[in-house]
């Protein structure tokens, strides 16, 4: 089963701004995604946070599609029960390490790549 909603969006790379872009692809961050195709957030929210990482250069071998499906005790999937997946998009960035820095969960206000890029940022700062 793959994850086609985390395909990237048609986006121009100018699309998105330069600090969200620089700190998507600072050091050699691991992004796990967890979502599901038949999710409306997901198919809303995933294919620019797809296009983001594709503009930034994140390598495809740093991102790790989990797809989810519905059970009859809630979301079930490839170690959804390990990073404790109940709502997606869920998306966790570790560091190579395999440290967690920064979780996003199923929506924001503001984009997923945003909301990932200003808390790397603020791990960064505090490193």
């Amino acid at each position: 089963m793959t994850l086609e909603t985390l395909a990237p969006a048609d986006a121009d790379a100018d699309a998105f701004d330069d600090a969200v872009l620089d700190a998507l692809a600072a050091e050699e961050y691991v992004f796990k995604v967890w979502g599901g195709d038949w999710c409306g957030d997901c198919q809303r929210q995933l294919p620019e946070f797809g296009a983001a990482l594709a503009a930034a250069g994140v390598p495809d071998d740093r991102i790790e599609a989990f797809p989810v499906t519905k059970g009859p005790d809630g979301k079930e999937g490839e170690l959804v029960a390990e990073y404790g997946i109940e709502l997606i998009p869920t998306v966790v960035v570790e560091s190579p390490e395999g440290e967690e820095l920064a979780r996003f969960v199923e929506e924001a206000e503001v984009s997923i790549a945003e909301y990932l890029a200003e808390r790397l940022a603020d791990a960064e700062a505090t490193a």
